[in-house]
Order: structure tokens, then sequence, then C-alpha cells
């Protein structure tokens, strides 16, 4: 039986949120646990394995994870230093943050599938630790909490999906975010719709004005460009977690959506970050 944790047994009376650091270890939850409270964490060193009723995932440095109550899952280490930051966060705020913000409908801990994952590159990570800091410094009350979550949530529900578009289409270009559906490619794409290929491809040409191929390869590019700034791993093995193998290929789809190779991305955006030009 799945353990239940409750926010009664971890929030302060006075405290709508608490963050936990937690360094993982390399050993195999022996179950998935529960919560009746939103959990909101970050992967913000090494890599870890995210066990969840469908089988694990692997998530990387700058992984950011929106979970709602019910949802069960477990964490796991992988390889040395794995850090994750963790935030349990009151319902009632959660209820009282999208009543507010009805734009809010949909997304993030708002959204209806109970998980939500996003991806924060290096400048992007530091800003939200730095952010993390000043919750920890604060009493961790309504206004700090809403402190902390209103940017982010702006940030995160910033792309703009056009206003016509139905939402099956929506939904799933929204899970294509998730590196489970673009390693996939577009067949991965179609198949979270349930509808045939060529009437998703119609469209996406429609509201989007590009093919399925050409939105999930922006995404994947998008992600390549992340890890060649913020992982050391060599770039076969970036190329093989976008879901695209062929090293030909790939380096055509980069250098077509950044103008350098992957190789020559990686010199130079590391070199900007030690001495900025």
């Amino acid at each position: 039986m799945n353990q239940i944790l409750r926010h009664a047994d971890i929030l302060r009376a006075d405290a709508q949120v608490h963050l936990t650091r937690a360094t993982l270890t390399a050993e195999r939850p022996r179950a998935l646990h529960g919560h009746d409270f939103y959990e909101l964490f970050w992967v913000q060193n090494g890599k870890i394995r995210h066990h969840l009723p469908d089988g694990p995932q692997t998530l990387s440095e700058g992984a950011v994870v929106f979970l709602s109550p019910g949802q069960t899952h477990a964490l796991q280490g992988r390889g040395e230093h794995a850090l994750v930051v963790s935030l349990c966060i009151h319902p009632a705020l959660i209820k009282a943050l999208a009543k507010r913000h009805p734009l809010l409908k949909g997304h993030l801990f708002w959204s209806e599938t109970g998980l939500v994952q996003h991806h924060r590159d290096m400048r992007e990570l530091a800003g939200l630790n730095h952010a993390a800091v000043q919750l920890e410094r604060s009493r961790c009350d309504t206004i700090a909490a809403e402190a902390f979550l209103l940017p982010l949530c702006a940030e995160l529900t910033g792309e703009v999906y056009p206003p016509d578009a139905p939402d099956w289409l929506i939904r799933a270009c929204r899970a294509a975010q998730d590196p489970a559906v673009f390693q996939g490619g577009a067949a991965g794409l179609v198949s979270l719709t349930g509808k045939a290929h060529p009437h998703v491809s119609r469209s996406m040409r429609k509201f989007f004005g590009q093919t399925p191929s050409d939105y999930i390869n922006r995404i994947r590019m998008e992600h390549a460009a992340r890890a060649l700034t913020t992982d050391a791993e060599p770039i076969s093995q970036i190329a093989a977690d976008c879901g695209i193998p062929n090293m030909s290929h790939f380096h055509k789809l980069f250098r077509a959506a950044y103008g350098d190779t992957p190789l020559q991305y990686r010199q130079k955006l590391q070199r900007q970050v030690v001495q900025p030009s």
C-alpha cells in the first residue's frame, strides 16, 4: 500500500509552503508514495530517476515538475550528487491562485493530467534557486509563497497558443514538452491526440502554420541547446536523448535552428558563461 504524506504533518500552523533540499541515493525506492498537497520539485544538480505508476523517467538538471494531490511517485538518484529541491504547498493556496487568476486553468498545477514537466536552462535555474533561498528566509506564509510561485507560473504559462485551436491539439502540444513524447517524434505527438495522422497534420498546418515534425523538431532542438550548455554528455548521447540517433540528421536540424554545429554552440556558450564576450 502506498504511503500518503499529509500537509498537516509537514507545514507549520502559519505556513503555506515548506521547502526541502535532498541529496538522493541510488537505492531504488521500495514503493511509490502519494500526498494530499501540491508538490513542486526541480533537479538542482545531477540526474534522477522519477518513478511513476506507468514507469520511470530520467530527469536531468533543470527539470521542473508540478504534481497534484493524488499523483503517486518516488525519486531515486542516478550517479553522484543528485540534488532535488522540493516544495510542499498547501492546497488552499493553489485553489486561491486559480480563483484569482483564471488564465492559469489548464496549466501546471491546474492541468487535468496531475503532472506537468518543464525545464529551466542554466540561467533560469539560477534565478529559481535564488528565489528559493529568499523563500527559505521568509515566514513561508501566503505572501512569501505567492511571491515565489507567481513569477514562475507567469513564465511557464507564457507560451501563447492559437485561440481558435481545438483543445485536443493544444493539450497534445503542451504534453509534447515532455521528453517521453518528443523522443517519439511526430508520431509521439500524434499518438496523444487520438486522431489520424493526416487530420493532425492538417490541423497543425491550419492553426500553427507548421507540420507535426516541424513542431517536435523545434522542441527537440531547444532541449538539445539546453543540454549542450548544462551537461557534459557526449553530443551523440544528447542526440539520442532527443530521439534522433542519426548524427547527420541531428547536426542538420541543429544548425538550421541555431546557425552553429552542436560543438560550436557548446564551445561558444560555455566560453561566454566563464568569460563573457
